[in-house]
C-alpha cells in the first residue's frame, strides 16, 4: 500500500499491568472506510482513541497522512470524531452546534458558512439548522453530530458506534447515508462497530480484533468465506457457523458416524491427516436437493423470519442449524434430506484453530 493515510506502528497500551494492545500494525489507504470489528473488550474503541489523541500509548507510533502525531493533541491530528453520544449542546440550536467548534477556531465567518452550508446539504439537514437538539429525532441529531466533524474539512473520519443508540430501522436508513456520504467525500474512514451487519455492508476492509490483536485484516467476502482461524469463523455470520469435531485421515473428514470426502475442498496446504473442526454456514445448506454431501434430518425448532425461515435439527448428536424459504412448508417433527458441498466449507486445526 502506497502512502497510507493512517498508519499504525508497534503500538502497546497499558493500563497498569494489563496490556490493552499488543504490538498492533496496521495500514489504512486514503479514502479507504475501514471498519474495526469484535466484541466488547477487544480492544477497538481504545484503538480509535489512540488515533484520536484521546489516549496516550504506551509504545509505538502513530502517522496520520506521513506526519507522526503519537504525542500530538486530539485538534492537531487533522480528524473528525464521531462519538456514540451525540454530545450537542442542548441550548445551541443546530447551526451553532454546527459552527461553535469553528468560530473558537477564529475561521472567518464566509468560510463557516460555507462549510456549514454544504455539510447541511451533503447531510440533508437544511430545514433544521434553526432547531435545537431536544426537536431532534435520535436519526436527525447523529447527523447533527457527523455535520459537526464534516465542517472541519479534514481527511480522516473517526466513527465511535455511532448508531448503536438507534432503533434496527434508523441504523438500517443510516447505514446508508454513511455509504453514500463516503462515496461522495471519498475521505478515509475508521469505524468501530460490534454489529457485523453494519461491517459487512460499509466496510472496504474489515480488522476483526480479539484480545488486543487483529485476527484477520481483509475484505468483507474473503473474511466471509475464507475466515483465517476458528474465532473469526463463528463471530461472522448470524447465526453463526455450524461446527463438527472430528479428524482428517486419508481425504475425508471422519466425526462418529459422519463421513465427508474433502476431494473438493481447497486446502490451504497440502491435505494433512490432523484432529479439526469442520465448520458450514447455515446459508449454504442444501434442502432437498443433491449435493456432494448429504444426510437425513428431523426438525427440533422452526424460527420463522420473514424473507427466511431458521430449521434447528441434529446430526451425529451435534446441534445444526440451517435456512429455509420464508414461505418453505417446515414443521417440527418434519424428516429432510439436507446436502452440502464441501468446497463452501471451512476446516480448522483442532489445536491452533487456524484455518487448514
Amino acid at each position: 500500500m502506497k502512502n497510507p493515510s493512517v498508519s499504525i506502528k508497534h503500538l502497546d497500551l497499558e493500563f497498569g499491568s494489563f496490556k490493552v494492545l499488543k504490538d498492533l500494525n496496521l495500514d489504512i489507504g486514503q479514502g479507504e472506510f475501514l471498519v474495526l470489528l469484535g466484541a466488547s473488550g477487544c480492544g477497538k474503541s481504545t484503538l480509535l482513541n489512540c488515533i484520536a489523541g484521546l489516549l496516550d500509548v504506551s509504545d509505538g507510533q502513530i502517522f496520520i497522512n506521513d506526519k507522526n502525531v503519537t504525542w500530538e493533541q486530539p485538534s492537531e491530528r487533522g480528524i473528525g470524531m464521531v462519538f456514540q453520544s451525540y454530545a450537542l449542546y442542548p441550548q445551541m440550536t443546530v447551526r451553532g452546534n454546527l459552527t461553535f467548534g469553528l468560530k473558537n477556531a477564529k475561521m472567518p465567518k464566509k468560510e463557516i458558512e460555507e462549510r456549514v452550508t454544504r455539510a447541511a446539504e451533503i447531510l440533508q439537514i437544511e430545514p433544521l439548522l434553526n432547531r435545537k437538539p431536544a426537536a431532534l429525532s435520535g436519526g436527525q441529531r447523529q447527523r447533527v453530530a457527523i455535520g459537526r466533524a464534516l465542517v472541519r474539512d479534514v481527511d480522516v473520519f473517526l466513527f465511535d458506534e455511532p448508531l448503536s443508540n438507534l432503533d434496527a430501522k434508523l441504523r438500517a436508513d443510516l447505514r446508508v447515508e454513511l455509504k453514500l456520504l463516503h462515496e461522495r467525500l471519498k475521505n478515509t474512514m475508521i469505524y468501530v462497530t460490534h454489529d457485523q451487519i453494519e461491517a459487512m455492508t460499509l466496510a472496504d476492509r474489515i480488522a476483526i480484533m480479539k484480545d488486543g490483536l487483529i485476527q484477520q485484516l481483509d475484505s468483507p467476502q474473503e473474511i466471509y468465506n475464507r475466515p483465517v482461524n476458528k474465532y473469526v469463523a463463528d463471530f461472522i455470520g448470524s447465526p453463526s457457523m455450524n461446527f463438527f469435531e472430528g479428524e482428517i485421515a486419508n481425504g475425508q473428514f471422519v466425526s462418529g458416524d459422519l463421513s465427508i470426502d474433502l476431494t473438493r475442498y481447497d486446502f490451504a496446504e497440502e491435505s494433512p491427516n490432523a484432529t479439526a473442526w469442520f465448520g458450514i454456514r447455515p446459508e449454504h445448506i442444501l434442502v432437498n436437493d443433491e449435493a456432494p454431501f448429504s444426510a437425513k434430518v428431523r426438525v427440533d425448532i422452526v424460527e420463522p423470519m420473514g424473507s427466511d425461515t431458521l430449521v434447528w435439527t441434529k446430526i451425529n448428536g451435534t446441534p445444526f442449524r440451517f435456512r429455509m424459504d420464508g414461505q418453505a412448508a417446515v414443521s417440527v417433527g418434519d424428516d429432510l434430506s439436507i446436502g452440502f458441498d464441501p468446497a463452501r466449507a471451512s476446516l480448522f486445526d483442532n489445536t491452533t484453530e487456524l484455518r487448514l
